[in-house]
């Protein structure tokens, strides 16, 4: 092999001076704590028996398509299951942006993938800031829509933890009537359903879901997520996807945990997070050192401390892993904090109140 090589030279120049999106496991870390990649904080038991691997698998598995319908309460038609809601942002940007031509939108301080994956195909982004309160800066959206496709809006939002108010939401699905999708992540809908807009889907063919099984479905190792739009849209993106994007062990499992014992299980997960989070934001209200404790509808909580980058390196070097988010616009010395077992999270107190 020529030792003149260079891959960088070949690379397309957006790529060559990409920042990469720094997931969980890629910051690294040596923690017997994990609580920064917002996944349940035990395993799921499931089975595996299927003994057809020699085949592919269907591109959208009827039994996962199926029961996912069912438990969103929309018609398979409107329902596209892909590795993870990752897979989903990449392919909405593949399908409708045309790179130097197109925009995309997103509201930071919000989840990076939205970004990365713009960045990675050369679609400009257009990012409007949220708002002090983190709510929708509703007339920057509206200046800004010339030439924009898709709006990414999550919520609720990582990291901040906060719900998107409904009327902002519908003011942005208005003005973009015909002109733009507006793609709602939804990633931890599951701890606050009362907040879905599945039902908008009705009236709103320009309102794109993502949904995943990552969360409250203590699923994240599998990588399924999915994408809730109307039965054009759906069309559209399956034009895009990989031929085999679950495999077989992947759906099956899916399909198992869509059932309705999975989803009385996932209802339980989500009480007992849910009850973990109370209990560790009102240990953490209490310390000296903590500035602010967000309030959150999800299973992580977002805490301003007085010296966040103390608190992290303390925590980090005692096998606690956290996610500083202090780089993000407005968030300086917020640390994310994943809401574990009740063990792991009185580790946490004790680990703060040693800095106090």
């Amino acid at each position: 092999m020529s030792q003149n090589f260079n891959a960088a030279s070949l690379a397309r120049e957006n790529v060559k001076v990409m920042t990469p999106y720094m997931s969980a496991r890629r910051l690294g870390g040596n923690g017997d704590v994990w609580l920064n990649a917002n996944e349940y904080p035990t395993a799921p038991d499931f089975q595996f028996n299927e003994r057809n691997l020699n085949r592919y698998p269907e591109c959208q598995p009827a039994a996962v398509i199926q029961n996912y319908a069912a438990y969103s309460g929309l018609t398979p038609e409107q329902v596209l299951v892909c590795r993870g809601a990752d897979e989903s942002i990449e392919l909405l940007i593949r399908a409708f942006c045309e790179p130097g031509k197109d925009a995309m939108m997103y509201c930071p301080p919000t989840y990076g993938m939205y970004s990365v994956s713009a960045e990675t195909f050369g679609v400009e982004q257009k990012k409007i800031m949220a708002l002090p309160d983190w709510s929708l800066n509703v007339d920057a959206i509206r200046e800004n829509l010339p030439n924009t496709k898709l709006i990414y809006i999550c919520s609720p939002n990582n990291p901040t933890g906060n719900i998107i108010d409904n009327k902002a939401l519908l003011e942005v699905l208005e003005m973009t009537a015909g002109r733009a999708l507006v793609v709602v992540d939804e990633a931890y809908i599951e701890f606050c359903p009362q907040y879905s807009v599945t039902s908008w889907l009705a009236n709103y063919p320009n309102l794109v879901i993502l949904r995943t099984l990552s969360k409250a479905f203590a699923l994240a190792g599998l990588r399924c997520g999915f994408t809730l739009a109307a039965p054009e849209v759906i069309e559209i993106l399956l034009k895009v996807i990989a031929p085999y994007p679950l495999s077989t062990p992947v759906a099956m499992i899916a399909a198992k945990a869509l059932d309705s014992d999975g989803i009385n299980t996932m209802k339980s997960r989500v009480a007992i997070i849910s009850q973990n989070r109370i209990a560790l934001s009102e240990a953490l209200r209490d310390l000296p050192v903590v500035e602010k404790v967000y309030p959150s509808e999800t299973n992580y909580i977002l805490v301003r401390f007085i010296d966040g980058a103390k608190v992290f390196k303390a925590l980090w070097d005692k096998g606690i892993i956290l996610r500083d988010q202090s780089k993000q616009p407005g968030l300086v010395n917020c640390l994310r904090i994943t809401i574990g077992t009740e063990t792991e999270n009185v580790r946490v107190i004790e680990a703060i109140e040693a800095l106090c």
